[in-house]
């Protein structure tokens, strides 16, 4: 294969690159060792920053978090949730910290209302009830999974060809230049090449080793983040501790769930990324504090993402910058290849425009960055991904049921019907390659809801064997690897009420179905 420029990482930069240089009319071809948003762009809580949390220690970051939050909101509106967001300090929280809130808002250019606590109670009342002091900034909800894709969807309908299940072995190269990429297809185990005109590393916690494969050098600290998405919403806004950033500090609403976190562990290992009961346990007792039902509300999935942080001197842990990192890497004799990692969700366009302007330049292309003026398109692609966005297409269901109609549930947790993993698989085929359960999930709510996936897994693989889109025994391999996904987050929940759940979904799983036949067990 040949492009102007592999894009290599299908999170939410990778997608935003290889929309803004195919909108300069540059040939791209974007790859992913797994698929769009598989990695940290899909494990975060879909904050929309307005800025303030990085006031006190990150000013550059909460500068250009403002920035691109207001641009986000007016381009991809139907990607995200205005909920607003509030900062609430509790009676142990350092006074000075507060006090010195609002100017430092003011010197990023944020805007911070003082709300009186009782208001505070009043617009939430899920609060501690002794909260001290409250301030609203313009915080929002954004889905990833839909931005990720409507990204995707807009590059390849102007020429991007996207490959998943794609990963990156090697690099041919000659005197400083990159001539090829060698790629291993993940399913099939087939080897190919691609050559390409400008090799972009938009790996993420990856980008270390990415880079190291083309002869450069990044040092890089990987911090992991636990979160966990309760059964019901339990805030309207997004609600965020008034302290210096902590463990379990922030509460996001998103759909039908909320979703409280985050952790920050640093780890050495990329391969097996998943939270811990001690995380679980530290993220309820802390966010707790803050929101008192999250003692006793039930949680249906814990899940795990990976920052990646750019080394900068001694600092460690929080300390590092959550700014993004762009290296072109001529220094190091490397004329086409370039580095974009770290950073925001809420700044992945600037991250993409800045890396796309280093492309566009070594490509002679003069076209100028688009995406800050050109809204983003709604696709097929991220339609199905929001949380209770499914539901509202009940009354359509009810007045055309049956089997034959399209409407017959496929996921009842989260009221997703045939007709659209219909409209998922062609969406899916549209990439070049047959779908499978994991990425179907991924571009849907099935599997999601409270039963994480033991009976719609089997409905779906049937479906998809009716329809001719499974064959021979894929169908086992794929439940199992959809299954084994699925309980990665819900093994750190298991205690007390859960536990008995969890015994019937491993008596359905390997009981009536087998499923631990050959050595397997849903507890990898």
């Amino acid at each position: 294969m040949e492009t102007q420029a592999l894009i290599i990482g299908g999170g939410t930069t990778g997608t935003g690159i290889a929309r803004d240089l195919a909108l300069r009319g540059i040939s791209c071809i974007l790859i992913d060792k797994k698929d769009i948003n598989a990695g940290a762009s899909g494990a975060n809580h879909g904050l929309l920053h307005s800025g303030a949390r990085y006031i006190l220690k990150d000013s550059e970051t909460a500068v250009e978090c403002r920035q691109e939050s207001l641009l986000l909101k007016r381009l991809a509106p139907h990607c995200m949730e205005d909920t607003g967001g509030l900062f609430v300090a509790l009676p142990e929280d350092d006074d000075t910290y507060i006090a010195r809130f609002p100017e430092l808002c003011r010197t990023c250019g944020i805007d911070c209302q003082p709300v009186d606590a009782a208001q505070a109670l009043h617009m939430e009342p899920c609060l501690a009830p002794d909260v001290k002091a409250v301030f609203a900034v313009r915080d929002a909800v954004v889905d990833p999974f839909s931005l990720s894709l409507d990204n995707a969807a807009d590059a390849q309908a102007n020429g991007t060809r996207i490959l998943r299940n794609a990963r990156v072995e090697g690099f041919i190269s000659h005197k400083g230049r990159i001539q090829a990429a060698r790629i291993r297809d993940t399913r099939t185990g087939d080897t190919f090449q691609i050559e390409a005109c400008q090799y972009i590393n938009a790996t993420g916690a990856w980008a270390d080793k990415v880079a190291a494969m083309a002869g450069a050098h990044i040092s890089m600290l990987y911090s992991k983040g636990s979160l966990l998405i309760t059964q019901s919403r339990i805030n309207t806004r997004v609600i965020n501790r008034l302290r210096p950033a902590a463990d379990a500090d922030i509460l996001v609403p998103g759909g039908t769930v909320s979703i409280i976190g985050t952790t920050s562990l640093e780890i050495d290992n990329l391969d097996d990324i998943r939270p811990t009961m001690d995380e679980v346990d530290t993220i309820i007792q802390q966010g707790a504090v803050m929101v008192p039902a999250l003692a006793t509300t039930r949680y249906i999935r814990a899940y795990a993402g990976v920052r990646p942080l750019v080394k900068n001197g001694g600092d460690a842990g929080r300390a590092v910058s959550r700014n993004y990192t762009l290296k072109d890497h001529e220094s190091e004799g490397l004329e086409n290849f370039v580095t974009i990692t770290g950073g925001k969700l809420t700044t992945y366009r600037l991250m993409a425009e800045k890396t796309a302007d280093i492309v566009a330049r070594r490509l002679n292309n003069r076209h100028p960055c688009r995406t800050a003026d050109l809204p983003l398109p709604s696709s097929s692609k991220g339609a199905w991904t929001e949380p209770g966005k499914a539901p509202r297409s009940r009354a359509a269901r009810a007045q055309s049921p049956g089997p034959s109609s399209g409407n017959t549930l496929i996921c009842e947790c989260e009221m997703v019907s045939e007709s659209m993993v219909d409209r998922i698989v062609d969406s899916l085929k549209a990439e070049g390659r047959p779908p499978a359960l994991t990425e179907v999930g991924q571009r849907s709510r099935i599997g999601k809801g409270p039963c994480q996936g033991t009976f719609c897994s089997f409905r779906l693989a049937a479906y998809l064997y009716r329809t001719g889109d499974l064959s021979g025994d894929q169908g086992l391999s794929q439940i199992r690897e959809f299954v084994n996904e699925r309980w990665k987050g819900l093994m750190p929940l298991v205690r007390d009420r859960e536990l008995v759940r969890m015994e019937l979904q491993e008596s359905f799983l390997c009981g009536l179905f087998n499923m631990d036949a050959d050595g397997w067990t849903p507890n990898p």
